[in-house]
């Protein structure tokens, strides 16, 4: 019986002349587009100049800062009134201000002064802007302090050298960050939506009906319908994965059976979900416009774009709620960290707990009437 009833299903998709391309444009589009646009590196920060020593030590820094492939030169100011126009026009985002006597004071008094005046409106890309130009500065102290040292030839001073390490993603690229999200993203609309339309479609089709005066029960008629967004989700996922190895290069650092695993339980979770709203819906557009509103929120609290740790307190409480987050903790720490099931085992625990209670309400809630 199961078995004819997932047939059933596959039919029923493969009848449906957008459904098909969907499932195979979809993926194409989040792995191929998603990755370049939704990417919060900051690089290509507008810098406006004030260089009022024109000396070496001066050029020395500007050419360290247009060295260090974050900062467009827009222009060279004169004084700082113009560089304030460059900003309030939208030109630039930071100003550089070189004191007169710049060279002469750190030779002197081993002091030099800059000003950094930052454009805040765009608040991310002002302050990590300023951050990138504070530790160019930084650096640039280091460099000068050091060749002073052996100028001198003081062999009782020694420099301190440090060294960062990037662990997981040492090369910093966003991307690595967010194609592990953006899959389950895409697990999240394909095997949520598409549920959630299931249901109601056939109720307003009059193929329910159907169903309703046969013996099957409502168990395993919902559990067919499971299955059959179980089977597209590891499809999808598989997919995915595969376009990000073949174009990025990106291969899990953990096992594939881990996210298999993981990915298992969060298919049966969204997909029983979608299947509650699908029951208590009497139209396409209501079932449509309720799924969506739910995955906004999920989306939106998840830690795709903004960390969880960084949500006030009242909105990390309520992203407990969400399963969109547990999976994507899970994808991000096996693709980069290479953990295993004994290191995410919160994940698990909660995973299993939203799957058990949505697929449990889908089968109470619906109503098999003749």
């Amino acid at each position: 019986m199961l078995r004819f009833l997932i047939e059933k299903e596959f039919k029923q998709i493969r009848r449906n002349s957008f459904v098909p391309k969907m499932l195979i444009g979809m993926p194409l589009m989040v792995m191929l587009v998603l990755p370049w646009a939704a990417n919060q590196s900051i690089k290509n920060v507008n810098l406006s100049i004030v260089d009022n020593d024109h000396s070496v030590f001066s050029e020395r820094l500007v050419n360290k800062i247009t060295a260090s492939g974050y900062f467009n030169m827009t222009d060279f100011s004169s004084s700082y009134p113009q560089a304030k126009r460059s900003i309030e026009s939208g030109d630039a985002d930071i100003i550089l201000e070189i004191e007169p006597e710049f060279e002469n004071n750190l030779v002197r008094e081993k002091v030099g002064r800059v000003l950094i005046s930052a454009n805040s409106v765009n608040s991310m890309k002002g302050g990590l802007g300023s951050s990138y130009l504070t530790s160019i500065l930084t650096d640039y102290t280091k460099e000068l302090t050091k060749e002073n040292r052996q100028l001198n030839n003081n062999s009782q001073l020694s420099i301190l050298n440090s060294q960062l390490l990037f662990r997981f993603n040492p090369h910093l690229d966003y991307k690595i960050y967010m194609l592990p999200a953006l899959m389950v993203m895409l697990l999240t609309l394909i095997a949520g939506i598409l549920p959630a339309l299931n249901i109601v479609g056939e109720k307003e089709a009059g193929t329910i009906e159907q169903i309703n005066v046969t013996p099957v029960k409502r168990i395993v008629f919902i559990f067919s319908k499971l299955l059959t967004y179980w089977i597209i989700g590891f499809f999808l996922l598989s997919l995915c994965m595969g376009l990000a190895a073949l174009i990025y290069g990106l291969v899990p650092a953990g096992s594939l059976l881990t996210i298999y695993f993981f990915a298992g339980i969060y298919i049966f979770t969204i997909s029983g979900f979608g299947l509650v709203i699908s029951n208590y819906s009497n139209t396409l557009q209501q079932a449509m416009f309720v799924m969506f509103f739910f995955v906004m929120i999920f989306v939106l609290m998840s830690g795709l774009f903004t960390p969880v740790a960084s949500m006030p307190d009242w909105a990390q409480k309520i992203t407990i709620f969400n399963p969109l987050k547990y999976l994507m903790q899970v994808m991000r720490m096996v693709y980069l960290k290479g953990s295993d099931i004994t290191n995410m085992l919160p994940q698990l625990f909660a995973l299993l707990g939203f799957a058990l209670f949505f697929n449990c309400w889908a089968v109470i809630s619906y109503k098999k009437s003749v």
